[in-house]
């Protein structure tokens, strides 16, 4: 029997055959490459400077603490606003001579790329709060167009942010020159739904921050 010949007479076992090697194969190869998963991060992980001292022990079980303050249209935002949410968080204030104008700009082409995915929400936190008023932040909001469904900036009582940025995020030095103030990172935080830290990233590269489009479909993956 020619091999054509045997070919015709066996063609559809053939075809079965190979189909279904090649999906086994595929099967094998999907369970055995492992799934990323990421980082969960703990006060004792990050840079202890950033940590207030009663938290740079803690290895496990943190979560961003609830906070209630107020967003550029006055209304009062807590941290039950981003239930089953994802969020990215900075801290910073619109006068800021130096690395915010950068971070807000990123923060805005973030914004472009999640504007119609209401899963995933954006915070930002003043840390200049006595000249960061509800009117400043809404003038601030207009000017650089940030959409107030999936953006906002809050402020409210000094002390609260302040302990957000250390107790919570772990984005801020304290000032060594000056009591009581703080100095904050150029960090955007990614939070999961679990109110976790899930990534850290360079606010003033755009490249880091566009990383966090595809950390957030890891945390989709995950959380579905």
């Amino acid at each position: 029997m020619s091999f054509s010949d045997f070919f015709s007479k066996y063609k559809t076992f053939i075809l079965v055959f190979l189909s279904l090697s090649i999906f086994i194969l595929a099967m094998i190869y999907y369970l055995l490459t492992p799934t990323k998963i990421l980082p969960i991060y703990q006060p004792a992980e990050v840079n202890y400077k950033l940590v207030d001292s009663s938290l740079q022990h803690i290895k496990k079980f943190h979560k961003i603490a609830n906070f209630s303050l107020f967003n550029q249209n006055g209304e009062k935002i807590t941290l039950d606003n981003y239930n089953d949410k994802i969020f990215v968080a900075d801290f910073f204030f619109t006068k800021c001579p130096s690395i915010c104008p950068i971070m807000t700009n990123n923060m805005i082409e973030l914004q472009k790329k999640i504007i119609s995915d209401d899963s995933v929400m954006i915070i930002s936190f003043s840390v200049d709060p006595k000249n960061d008023t509800v009117e400043q932040l809404s003038n601030y909001a207009k000017e650089k167009g940030i959409v107030q469904k999936k953006w906002n900036l809050l402020t409210g009582e000094k002390t609260k942010i302040y302990d957000l940025a250390r107790k919570s995020f772990f984005v801020a030095e304290l000032d060594k020159k000056v009591d009581n103030e703080i100095i904050h990172t150029e960090n955007f935080v990614l939070v999961d739904p679990d109110k976790r830290i899930r990534g850290y990233y360079d606010g003033t590269n755009i490249k880091e921050v566009l990383k966090i489009l595809d950390d957030i479909e890891l945390l989709k993956k995950e959380y579905n």
